[in-house]
């Protein structure tokens, strides 16, 4: 009983990491920042881009780091690891995303610095600039997240459930029933 409720009901648990350390980020930001963002992306194009990417991407993870936390007879169902990994790399690309719509949103400013504009305007001006980094920022940190929850979880659970927990160097070994060829090979 213990080892199925582990097996079942820990993937789940694990899943819901990510979600919580993205909610965690976002209430932990002080409140004026935070609002002054929320006001700012709506009429930012770069950051409906960035956010809509990466929460597409981070949905796709959590979907996966699900199914291959799922224990499938003698090891986890590790098909998802290729997807996984290669996905974890596309939130590589957040941060450059970001620093795409920084530039844009300084190069706005300062197409409009000779006209000599007021202060709001310029803050007006700018804020893409502020609120694209802060997407790309928080879309790659959720989104490395799943990869993370994955080898962590992998070894707890098989720990919890009565096998022997890896650290990579002492793995059990190949046909004991607890990790298979596939996941040893995918460790460094």
């Amino acid at each position: 009983m213990r080892r199925s409720l582990i097996q079942t009901v820990l993937p789940l648990v694990f899943c819901i990491v990510p979600l919580l350390a993205a909610v965690l980020v976002a209430v932990a930001l002080p409140a004026m920042a935070r609002n002054f963002y929320l006001q700012r992306i709506q009429s930012s194009p770069i950051d409906w881009l960035i956010l809509a990417l990466g929460l597409t991407l981070f949905v796709i993870q959590m979907l996966l780091t699900w199914r291959t936390l799922q224990w499938r007879g003698p090891g986890f169902d590790e098909r998802p690891d290729p997807w996984l990994s290669n996905l974890a790399q596309a939130a590589e690309w957040f941060p450059m995303l970001g620093l795409l719509g920084t530039v844009a949103g300084i190069l706005q400013t300062f197409s409009q610095v000779h006209t000599g504009i007021a202060p709001d305007e310029v803050i007006r001006l700018y804020s893409p600039a502020i609120t694209a980094t802060g997407s790309g920022l928080f879309m790659a940190l959720v989104n490395i997240l799943p990869t993370w929850v994955v080898l962590t979880g992998r070894g707890l659970i098989v720990s919890l459930g009565g096998g022997e927990a890896t650290t990579g160097e002492h793995e059990p070994a190949a046909g004991d029933g607890h990790y298979s060829d596939a996941v040893r090979a995918d460790r460094p």
